[in-house]
Formats: structure tokens, C-alpha cells, sequence
């Protein structure tokens, strides 16, 4: 998940060779080939990538919005902005298709791997940026409003999906982890084009932090940062481990195992008899029916679309790892399905705070 990391040590150079070997075909290889790659030999670069555009787009966004800031941005083993940089780090993966392949197939899914999802935590990561270039955390208005910006960061967080105190824009109510993912948060739904936040969050406590927001960055819009560091901590080339290692590392601090919650009623709902083995996928159908699994269980529930989402990803996350496959009638699995959504939306909400890491 997007975040902040704490002042960091320059990490020991890396011996990659400036010879004049060949570059690998990172398609030609195989998983287990690309797993024994130390990560520093990686060729990739934003250059040459979607993220270039990407970039871009964010850069223009700000500037739409009269702001000359413009954070820099660099490749390493995940999103973060470090809190004394005012900079933004990026995953590697996103660098190259055969990379995000193998990152879905080791951790189930592609944290920005889609163009809207990558600008969501581009905008939210330049929200933490923004901060640190002109250290906004220190206005006495930040503190009131977002909370103590010094308050230790949080293993894991609880958050209370039925809260108005916080925006919605990154999956699992993310804003409510930490006073500086507030921050961030707030700042992202301030900045996104056609977001109208005047309006969507008009009768919500969290428009006060809205309001707050525009005030603080028409206040440094036309200032030049006082923080200008550009640094890049973590960079991809300073990174000596194998995916192999990375990939571990991950699914030890995430776990990357679903919550088995829905294993019943998915096995009850999809089929692994090898029978349906040519039939379309769980997580795929449901991705397809999506849309209309979040507006029709909202007009049942009464519940937000965004909670009601939270549940659908899930799962098709555990969809995927149970290699589930549709085994009834596509019509009859839709129905089912919107009714298991229902009821573990309700669910969600009611039996208590998701346990989440950060």
C-alpha cells in the first residue's frame, strides 16, 4: 500500500557492470529465471515505459491547478515518498508488462497496474510529496484538522467504513491509516480532475479538510518548495537482492493469503471439478459483471459503492487462488453472486474494523 517511509541510509552501490554485455529480453525468460535476477540488473526504465505518460499527466494535473511543484520520480521495490524528499518512488514492475506478469502471479494482483489506478496513487504519493517540499505538516491548521503527523505509523489499522470523516479514494478507507495518509488522501481527491468534491462530500465532516486543502495550496502555488532534495533513496540500481527474495519478503509482511471468509460460499457459487476446466474464470466473470455487481447491491444495501467494492475485490482476489471456474449459467451465477455480495457487505460492516496491514 502507498505510504511514507522514515529517513532512510543510502544504501551500498551497485556493482552492476558498465560492460558492454547484451540486454536481456526480459520476455524471453522464465519465471524462475527472472526470479534469480538481482533486481539492479533489471533493464527497465521510466523512459521508455507507460509511466512516462503517466508522469505527464500527473504534471499537468498540477499545473492546471497553478501549482509549480513538481515532484521527481524514480524506480525502486514500491510506492513511497520518503518523509524528507520531496520525491516519488515507483514500483519497479510497472516498468515492463513481463514484470507486472510476474507480480500479479506472486502476489495476486498489481497494485497501479491499471492507468487509472496507477494516477490514484501518482496523486496521492504527490499529496505526501507536496508536504515534505513545503512542509506543510507544520501549520498548526494540518495538526487540528488531520491529526499529529508525529504519531508512530501503525503496523496494521482498523478503519470504520461507515466514517465521513475521511475521503474515499484508495482502497480499504487507506486515508484513515495515519494523519500524513490523510493528508495524502485528501490532497489526491482534491487534485483529480472532475473529482467535484464540493459537492460529493458536501454534508460529510471531511469536507472541512477539503476546504483546508485548497486554502493551503493556493498559499504555495506560484512559491518555489522549500524543500528541494533530489535524492532517490531506494533506487532500483542500489538494489542488490533477487526478486526471488523480494517476493518472499512480501508475502511474509502482507501475507498474501486472502481471508478465507468467502471460501464456502465462492466453492458453492463457482466449480473446481475439472470438468469445467475450459470454462471462463471466477475472477474473471466476476471482473466482467463488476460494474453492475457494485451499482445493484448499492440500490439493494443503501451501502457505498466504495465498500461494496472493497468486498468484490476480495473476492475475485480469492477467487483466483481457489482456480475456481463459473460452472452454472452465467445468468444464474450473476444472481447468486449479487446476492453474496449483499450479504457480505452487510457483513463487512457490521462484525466489526477490518484488520489491515499498512
Amino acid at each position: 500500500m502507498a505510504k511514507t517511509k522514515p529517513k532512510l541510509k543510502k544504501p551500498p552501490r551497485s556493482s552492476r557492470s558498465n560492460s558492454t554485455e547484451p540486454i536481456v529480453d526480459l520476455n524471453r525468460l522464465t519465471d524462475d529465471q527472472l526470479l534469480d535476477m538481482r533486481m539492479c540488473d533489471l533493464p527497465i526504465k521510466i523512459g521508455v515505459s507507460p509511466l512516462e505518460k503517466r508522469i505527464k499527466q500527473l504534471y499537468d494535473e498540477l499545473a492546471r491547478r497553478g501549482l509549480r511543484f513538481r515532484p521527481h520520480c524514480w524506480l525502486s521495490e514500491e510506492w513511497f515518498s520518503p518523509d524528507d524528499i520531496p520525491g516519488i518512488a515507483i514500483p519497479f514492475y510497472l516498468a515492463h508488462p513481463r514484470l507486472i506478469r510476474l507480480e500479479r502471479k506472486q502476489l495476486l494482483e498489481v497494485e497501479g497496474g491499471t492507468h487509472d489506478w496507477c494516477m490514484r496513487i501518482l496523486r496521492h504519493e504527490a499529496g505526501h510529496a507536496i508536504d515534505t517540499a513545503y512542509r506543510l505538516r507544520r501549520k498548526a491548521a494540518f495538526r487540528e484538522l488531520f491529526g499529529k503527523p508525529s504519531r508512530p505509523y501503525p503496523t496494521y489499522y482498523h478503519p470504520m467504513p461507515s466514517s465521513k470523516d475521511f475521503v474515499l479514494h484508495l482502497e480499504m478507507w487507506y486515508a484513515q491509516a495515519h494523519p500524513l495518509e490523510d493528508f495524502a488522501e485528501t490532497f489526491a481527491v482534491w487534485l483529480r480532475p472532475g473529482s467535484r468534491w464540493r459537492s460529493r462530500y458536501k454534508d460529510w465532516p471531511a469536507i472541512k479538510k477539503l476546504h483546508l486543502m485548497h486554502d493551503m495550496m493556493e498559499s504555495v502555488a506560484d512559491k518555489k518548495p522549500v524543500v528541494t532534495s533530489k535524492a532517490r533513496p531506494y533506487a532500483l540500481s542500489q538494489i542488490r537482492k533477487t526478486l526471488r527474495t523480494h517476493y518472499a519478503e512480501k508475502r511474509e509482511h502482507y501475507g498474501v493469503s486472502l481471508p478465507s471468509i468467502y471460501d464456502n460460499d465462492l466453492r458453492k457459487l463457482f466449480s473446481s471439478d475439472p470438468i469445467d476446466k475450459r470454462n471462463v474464470t471466477a475472477a474473471m466473470f466476476l471482473t466482467r459483471i463488476r460494474s453492475e455487481l457494485r451499482l445493484s447491491v448499492a440500490k439493494w444495501t443503501g451501502e457505498y459503492t466504495y465498500t461494496i467494492d472493497q468486498v468484490v475485490q476480495e473476492m475475485i482476489e480469492r477467487s483466483r487462488e481457489l482456480k475456481l471456474r463459473l460452472g452454472s449459467s452465467p445468468e444464474e451465477a450473476k444472481r447468486d453472486a449479487m446476492i453474496l455480495v449483499a450479504v457480505r457487505t452487510t457483513n463487512f460492516l457490521h462484525e466489526g474494523r477490518r484488520h489491515i496491514a499498512v
